[in-house]
């Protein structure tokens, strides 16, 4: 749980020096709007880490492996890309070179999702699944903290020093993650079984291809087992139900996301508040509320199960955001505001660890990588799509109608939490730890 807190700390640092940090950065120097907005791109890696996730889940890297260990030593390659893209965006003139700044930003972007599969992997490989929510929970209060340090704190340091002095503190603290690499140890999973087993897959793939040249057979036997192999292998495993979990994958957190991008808009415009009064309780509030709902997620898992606090959180999500078309109708009072605002973070903390607790469960030790990646992709891309249509709602309509819109879109999300606890006997039984996995997870490696 420690390691965790450390590596989510390390895989949240990044997150922001490429997004809304760097669009203040690029704003503070006189970048042109139009040039933010594309930097804005740099987020797609994060969402498209699917297709390179099958590398990290099986190629072995020279020398690292072999010291480090498959996950450590993909996830110390990933920082130190990091660390070397954040150093050189320190010294970058985006007003001059903005092309060179976004090639820098995608090292960074493309170095940090890599980051984020191989930890993913490293966290569901090293503990059994009824120790995930506990920590996924400790994850996210690190992934938390780097916000703050990545966001405030990098804004504190450009303002007393410059903007080269905070992304080159930034890139120091990467330090930290490749510290607690080094520390920890390697998962006791039998990856030299899975390569074996990989190996002897993409040889019966090969020789079906016998019609193509050598060369372009082994490369499609490849792509076929070591791409392809992860889906077949959890559709092949859940059969029918595969479609009704991607969906409840794809739906479970439309709710959150759409409301979130409007969030600010709501408490700045229409509520009339201060930025400092909206920095003090989305922040402060949001990020202790955040972390205590998290906490409060794992024990919750632990003591009741994954299922049913995956649904109480699919219920909470929407319900919050009726308190939001509550305090749409009233006048602007802060301490209510800070109520709200609590509870939405609150039940966001339970949602998201019962959500990362239950996928972890389901995702299959010989391609950890690769099937948690096809998951973390689906969380976010629906809701950041309608995301991008809630201005257009607001406009038209209002943003109590909004709220409602927003509350109602959840409805799917508890549809199918409710069902898959109708499926929860057939689910255990189909789940990677009961089916006979050869390459399993080892309890003693907690």
């Amino acid at each position: 749980m420690i390691a965790l807190l450390f590596l989510g700390f390390s895989a949240g640092l990044p997150f922001l020096l490429v997004f809304s940090t760097l669009n203040a950065r690029l704003a503070d120097i006189g970048v042109e709007t139009a040039t933010i907005g594309f930097f804005s791109w740099l987020g797609i890696t994060y969402s498209i880490k699917v297709v390179w996730a099958p590398i990290v889940d099986r190629v072995p890297l020279p020398l690292l492996d072999r010291w480090l260990g498959k996950r450590r030593s993909w996830i110390l390659l990933a920082q130190v890309g990091i660390a070397t893209g954040l150093v050189l965006m320190a010294r970058v003139d985006a007003t001059t070179t903005p092309t060179v700044m976004a090639l820098c930003g995608l090292l960074v972007a493309f170095s940090s999702a890599t980051q984020d599969v191989a930890i993913d992997a490293y966290r569901i490989e090293i503990a059994e699944p009824r120790l995930q929510a506990a920590l996924a929970a400790t994850y996210i209060f690190g992934y938390r903290l780097a916000l703050l340090v990545a966001g405030a704190g990098a804004l504190y340091l450009a303002e007393f020093w410059s903007w080269q002095v905070s992304y080159e503190v930034m890139a120091l603290l990467v330090g930290v993650g490749m510290l607690t690499v080094l520390a920890v140890r390697e998962p006791r999973v039998n990856h030299f079984k899975a390569a074996q087993d990989l190996a002897e897959a993409v040889t019966r793939e090969t020789e079906k291809r016998a019609h193509l040249s050598p060369k372009l057979a082994r490369m499609a036997g490849w792509f076929s087992a070591a791409v392809a192999g992860p889906f077949v292998d959890f559709f092949g495993r859940y059969r029918e139900l595969a479609i009704l979990i991607l969906v409840l994958v794809a739906v479970y957190r439309i709710s959150d996301i759409a409301m979130g991008v409007m969030a600010n808009p709501f408490y700045l415009t229409h509520m009339g508040f201060s930025k400092t009064e909206v920095a003090d309780v989305t922040k402060i509030f949001g990020f202790f509320m955040t972390i205590f709902g998290s906490l409060l997620g794992g024990v919750l898992v632990v003591r009741y199960g994954v299922r049913p606090v995956l649904l109480a959180g699919a219920i909470l999500t929407a319900a919050t955001n009726l308190l939001f078309m509550a305090i749409a109708q009233l006048p602007p009072d802060l301490t209510l505001l800070a109520v709200v605002v609590s509870a939405d973070n609150l039940s966001g903390g339970i949602a998201n660890v019962a959500l990362i607790a239950w996928l972890s469960s389901m995702t299959s030790a010989a391609f950890t990588a690769t099937q948690y990646a096809l998951f973390s992709s689906l969380m976010t891309l629906p809701g950041k799509f309608i995301g991008g249509f809630s201005g257009m709602v607001v406009t038209g309509y209002g943003y109590m109608e909004f709220f409602l819109v927003s509350a109602v879109m959840g409805i799917p999300a508890v549809l199918l939490a409710m069902y898959m606890i109708r499926q929860g006997a057939r689910l255990d039984a189909l789940a990677p730890a009961n089916a006979g996995d050869e390459a399993k997870p080892n309890s003693e490696a907690v």
